[in-house]
């Protein structure tokens, strides 16, 4: 064989990627200096009233045929209990600025027909309102966030829905809950004072909201024991002026600010790009787009340093998630997108950059749970099925609660396309209350699998225990004819040697525990 067919032969096996391996990605966790505790709302959750994201999704009426617990999806709520939901957030959203709370309180039958202007332009019936609300928490184990209505609602509005949900004293309003059900008060973990100010919330300045927030915050009186944590409705995007603004004039009035951001492919909110049927330059581009929150956590919590260097205050992620354009044959105001394999990815990444943050970010929640946008669960009359998401969410559970470990990546290569470039490997470790220390990984390129040596600095690893989640083709997703053409797979690795070395599929989550 002459020296150019030989040449030949070596470029070609090099492209395949069987001769010539690159040195394996380094992964090394330090359990010598544990970080902040990742907050189990980080992994929180976002039901609002739009298209079928309740009404049929979650809720069906306590005389449906489908079967139900006082009105919810006993299927729905069984597979988000398995997924240790800690928080939900409700009414909204863009909804909760023209959600009137006495409309969904008393006998259903009585209770006013109203029009989602924000969402299709459809009936809302009020058929869900607080107790049902407060039904569906309980039944999941899961922390109530309430959003409360400033951009339609008053002042004495919202403070008598506080007293409403948390008075246990004999107070007429006290009294009407008693009389719809309820005898103790119910347990608000947040309450929000408006959604999205800058926009559908009101098209505010910050330091207008600012003197709107201290003026409702100030009324907002609760029994110690039931008193929420207030959160101030913040910026969004490449914008952290609301950051910056309320964190100097709120500190003492609230526990914390809310950001948005959600992940478009294009980059642009006219023509997002398709849920299915990509190429491989919106594979990329979707993921680098994401990978952008570091860079947002980053400003955002610089902005609030200024005035808050003991970090007091949280940075509450409380909008996330991917965002495309929707199916087609579906209403454009119900926001229903298929969810594939490349969402799962987005939650893993977003995952690990709010782990990295968890000194500031101590809750998100994803939107949203059921039917629309990046959900969790999709459902079509009495059918239902698990998105990769979902899978992604239930992967990290152990992480819930766990303590930041530091990590280094070593000799990580970069996935590039088309001028785009991201990291091929994302990697988050902690230590969890069972005492495990957790590994996730996250290999971005779809076209190579990666190689990857695992250690932990003063202690030999004997073995990686755990899940993967991964599929042949970029767009893979469940559907009701094969719901669980995507779902996570037994995923181990023994030591030789004393190393513990891995090969992470293409465009996988790996979620291990490190023995």
């Amino acid at each position: 064989m002459n020296y150019l067919k030989r040449s030949v032969l070596a470029l070609s096996l090099l492209a395949a990627g069987s001769v010539f391996a690159a040195e394996p990605v380094g992964v090394s966790i330090d359990t010598s200096k544990p970080g902040p505790v990742i907050n189990k709302d980080i992994y929180g959750q976002f039901a609002e009233h739009l298209g079928s994201g309740i009404y049929g999704g979650l809720w069906v009426g306590p005389n449906s045929k489908i079967p139900n617990t006082k009105g919810w999806r006993n299927d729905v709520v069984g597979a988000l209990k398995a997924m240790h939901v800690p928080l939900v957030r409700w009414p909204g959203g863009c909804f909760a600025d023209e959600y009137h709370w006495k409309d969904g309180i008393g006998a259903r039958d009585k209770r006013p027909v109203k029009v989602n202007t924000n969402w299709g332009g459809v009936e809302e019936s009020n058929a869900v309102g607080t107790h049902e609300f407060f039904d569906l928490v309980e039944m999941l184990g899961a922390d109530a966030y309430v959003n409360g209505n400033l951009g339609t609602g008053s002042v004495q509005e919202m403070s008598e829905w506080i007293e409403y949900l948390t008075s246990d004293s004999k107070s007429t309003l006290a009294n009407l809950r008693r009389k719809n059900g309820r005898d103790k008060p119910f347990k608000v973990a947040y309450f929000a004072i408006g959604n999205e100010a800058w926009g559908c919330g009101g098209n505010m300045t910050p330091e207008h909201y600012a003197s709107l927030y201290r003026n409702v915050e100030t009324f907002l009186r609760a029994p110690a024991p039931y008193r929420p944590r207030m959160i101030a409705s913040g910026g969004n995007d490449n914008d952290t002026s609301w950051s910056d603004v309320l964190s100097k004039q709120l500190k003492r009035q609230t526990d914390g600010i809310s950001f948005h951001y959600y992940t478009i492919p294009t980059g642009k909110w006219e023509v997002k790009g398709a849920a299915t049927g990509f190429a491989e330059q919106e594979w990329i581009s979707t993921l680098a787009n994401t990978l952008r929150m570091d860079e947002h956590m980053k400003r955002n919590s610089a902005a609030m340093d200024q005035h808050d260097p003991e970090k007091k205050l949280g940075l509450f992620v409380d909008e996330w998630g991917t965002w495309y354009d929707v199916e087609k044959g579906t209403n454009a105001g119900f926001l229903f997108q298929q969810n594939t394999l490349r969402d799962a990815l987005v939650a893993a990444l977003n995952f690990n950059i709010f782990h990295a943050h968890a000194d500031r970010v101590r809750m998100t929640n994803i939107a949203q749970m059921v039917n629309v946008l990046q959900a969790m669960i999709i459902t079509d009359k009495d059918k239902m099925l698990l998105t990769p998401t979902y899978h992604a969410f239930e992967m990290y559970v152990p992480f819930q609660n766990a303590t930041f470990l530091p990590l280094t990546l070593s000799n990580n290569r970069q996935y590039a396309l088309d001028g785009a470039s991201i990291p091929e490997i994302s990697a988050t470790a902690a230590r969890a209350s069972d005492g495990k220390v957790y590994l996730a990984l996250v290999n971005t390129n779809p076209r190579q699998a990666a190689d990857v040596a695992i250690t932990v600095p003063g202690q030999t690893v004997k073995a990686v225990r755990g899940r993967v989640l991964t599929a042949a083709a970029m767009d893979a997703h469940n559907t009701f004819a094969a719901p669980q053409a995507v779902k996570p797979a037994p995923f181990s690795a023994t030591a030789v040697d004393g190393k513990v070395s891995v090969q992470i599929p293409a465009k996988a989550v790996v979620v291990v525990a490190v023995e």
